[in-house]
């Protein structure tokens, strides 16, 4: 790996780059270390640990961008992909239909580390696959239990930033996540199972003290118990009824129809022909009534414990709050300093690349939508008659994210304020301003969670991308509800 002084010597090369060659140029140096150790049927399935290491140039040449990666940093590879990047900006410069404007930002030095208690990479390997085992065995203890999988997964990513605006920043982000799953089957067709705590594990920022928090010895066996229940539960019948939906899908439901709708570089058409459009287009910002004015919705990096907090985006912009929907209405967007341009708006900080060998595009942060009171518990016995659907299994919705289906691994009847009958299967359907206008209760803080979305997918070429979504059960009115086809 390079020295620390390899990588400073790289990035002020670039920052130093004339004004006559590139109107602005930055250079950004990733260090990227992960972990992933899983079990399956108690048995070791995975260990996998690697490190990855290069920079990427960003040159913007008479209005037009130019981008360019290379492994490992010195200072005649930065000079060399400089260069390459100012080619590729005049390049694309005979195909520009419109130049280029970046919203002003301070450039500023500045350090930024994700708060960590415990390093998860010096924990030893063994005390993690023990662990698993131990997991393992709470859920195989009960009976009709066939499947069984744990995992623990760690990323530590470090970042070194410099711009000809004289930006000097460097951060450290780790997160850590986990989680297990529990499966009986009677055939290949017959199957009950549930994961704890949701679907693909949780993931936040932090060390190993992630793990401990999010308790998945307690998880074992109601996981285990729901997964044998499955299998002889009914399908949920169809019909319109009052829905109340678990934290984790009511995070699933911001990401899909709140955040991705308002990512700025979506709404202009840039993800057309990759990821779609969106249909909450600029001249409805301030008077769209997105959803119920209880519902408000904020894009906050700064959130302790998320997986899209950090200090600075990678255009070194500096978190801060930025409210997307408020008391209903829609009042703004993700951005980056070319599409906040645009709209003659300071950029969201919402400039995100997977690696060093990615251009940064605009991409969800941590989309949080506002806690209101009571628990899970307290909104069931308001509700009286409706269903309550749990866990993420599935998912679909429209280019313009406008109609959707979802799905859940588990579903509860709601009579007379309690739950009864379990149902497999379920989804619920509905459009997205019909349906967060629907929205009429959020439970509190005490059952709020900011749920990790590991591997958000966009861009061509595809990147996968880290965010967050605060939420806490909720309720909706009159939708569609049944089961998987």
């Amino acid at each position: 790996m390079p020295e620390l002084k390899d990588i400073e010597k790289a990035g002020e090369l670039v920052a130093a780059v004339r004004k006559s060659r590139a109107s602005y140029a930055d250079f950004r140096a990733v260090r990227i270390t992960t972990e992933d150790v899983a079990l399956a049927g108690g048995k070791v399935d995975k260990i996998d640990r690697k490190v990855s290491f290069g920079f990427g140039v960003r040159a913007l040449v008479d209005g037009a961008w130019g981008f360019a990666a290379t492994a490992g940093c010195d200072e005649k590879s930065a000079r060399t992909t400089l260069e390459e990047a100012i080619a590729i900006a005049r390049a694309s410069g005979r195909l520009m239909t419109e130049p280029v404007t970046l919203a002003p930002v301070t450039a500023v030095k500045a350090d930024y580390k994700t708060p960590v208690e415990i390093d998860p990479f010096l924990v030893p390997l063994k005390e993690k696959v023990e662990f698993l085992q131990h997991l393992d065995t709470l859920l195989r203890a009960s009976a009709g239990v066939n499947q069984t999988e744990t995992f623990l997964s760690f990323r530590r990513e470090e970042k070194w930033f410099y711009s000809s605006e004289g930006a000097v920043i460097t951060q450290t982000i780790v997160h850590s996540g986990g989680g297990l799953s529990a499966a009986a089957m009677k055939s290949r067709r017959e199957v009950g199972e549930r994961s704890f705590p949701t679907s693909g594990g949780q993931h936040q920022a932090g060390g190993y003290e992630v793990i401990t928090a999010l308790n998945l010895e307690a998880g074992c066996k109601p996981t285990a118990e729901e997964a044998v229940a499955l299998l002889d539960a009914s399908v949920l019948p169809e019909q319109t009824t009052t829905l109340v939906l678990s934290g984790d899908l009511v995070s699933l439901q911001i990401h899909e129809s709140i955040g991705h709708p308002l990512e700025l570089d979506r709404v202009f058409g840039y993800e057309r022909n990759f990821s779609g459009t969106s249909f909450a287009t600029p001249e409805q910002r301030g008077t769209l009534r997105y959803a119920a004015d209880i519902v408000t919705a904020t894009a906050d990096p700064t959130a302790p414990g998320g997986l899209g907090t950090f200090g600075f985006d990678d255009e070194g912009v500096p978190a801060r709050p930025v409210v997307l929907i408020k008391d209903g209405v829609l009042v703004d967007y993700l951005s980056s300093r070319e599409t906040a341009a645009r709209l003659g708006i300071a950029s969201s900080g919402a400039m995100r690349a997977e690696s060093w060998a990615d251009l940064p595009l605009v991409r969800m942060t941590n989309t949080n939508l506002a806690p209101g009171a009571g628990t899970l518990d307290d909104l069931i016995a308001d509700t009286g008659q409706g269903v309550l659907i749990a866990t993420p299994a599935n998912w679909s919705i429209d280019d313009r994210r406008e109609k959707f289906q979802l799905g859940g691994e588990i579903a509860w009847e709601i009579k007379g304020g309690k739950r009864g009958q379990i149902y497999k299967n379920p989804v619920y359907s509905g459009t997205t301003v019909e349906f967060w206008r629907s929205c009429n209760r959020i439970c509190g803080p005490e059952a709020y969670t900011i749920w990790g979305t590991p591997s958000c997918g966009k861009g061509q070429p595809g990147q996968n991308m880290r965010t967050g979504q605060g939420a806490a059960p909720a309720r909706f009115r009159n939708v569609k509800v049944g089961q998987a086809a």
